[in-house]
């Protein structure tokens, strides 16, 4: 599925690549609401439907990913509330491995994410997997989405690589598009990137259920 020999930079993703998306969408759609309807007084399902109403009108945009946004707007302390389910982190299968053979391939390894600095911060706090990347960006650091080809100017006028020997990994399809329009030469999504929802059969890109599947082989010994 990849030829490593025409790989110099890989791009990843955070939430539902590297990260088991599970936390996400149980913050977003079961300990948020709860929380919500906790504080404004409000059931459950009235704290649902607003919450809900809101995600729909953001999603795809940096306020989307903004948790200043979010607190802001709900009147909560978003980041205070992520830290009581932060438990719920855990890196996807062979996550590990994989970032261990790139970097023993000497392959330049950017995590290009869209989580907001706060969020950002806290993950990488549990995981550490930053200890395996040359370079974390977060979309904030641009004021642009992935979605939008800004974001991808910006990213290759600061790391100036070559984005036909480029893979991108990422579990959204709307951020792939963006990318094949930007010229990513290599793209690669992810088939389930919750590990407690439901399957997704993923025909627009090519797609793996786990790193095992292209992980490149072991360099030679000298």
């Amino acid at each position: 599925m990849i030829d490593w020999n025409c790989i110099d930079t890989v791009l990843l993703d955070m939430d539902g690549t590297l990260l088991d998306l599970h936390f996400d969408n149980y913050f977003w759609l079961t300990h948020l609401p709860r929380r919500y309807a906790e504080a404004h007084g409000v059931d459950a399902d009235a704290a649902r439907q607003r919450l809900y109403e809101h995600y729909r009108a953001h999603e795809g945009t940096l306020q989307w990913y903004c948790l200043e946004h979010w607190s802001d707007s709900l009147q909560l302390d978003i980041v205070q509330l992520k830290q009581e389910v932060m438990d719920k982190i855990r890196i996807r299968p062979f996550v590990t491995e994989f970032l261990q053979r790139l970097q023993a391939l000497d392959k330049k390894l950017i995590l290009a994410t869209n989580a907001h600095p706060q969020s950002l911060d806290i993950k990488l706090q549990v995981t550490a997997i930053d200890r395996w990347l040359d370079m974390v960006i977060s979309s904030h650091e641009f004021q642009q989405p992935k979605e939008a080809q800004a974001f991808w100017q910006q990213l290759q006028q600061r790391e100036h690589f070559d984005p036909a020997r480029t893979l991108f990994i990422d579990d959204t399809l709307r951020v792939l598009r963006s990318a094949e329009r930007f010229g990513i030469g290599h793209l690669l999504c992810i088939h389930q990137p919750d590990s407690q929802g439901d399957h997704r059969r993923i025909t627009e890109y090519p797609a793996i259920e786990h790193f095992d599947e292209i992980m490149p082989p072991l360099p030679r010994s000298n």
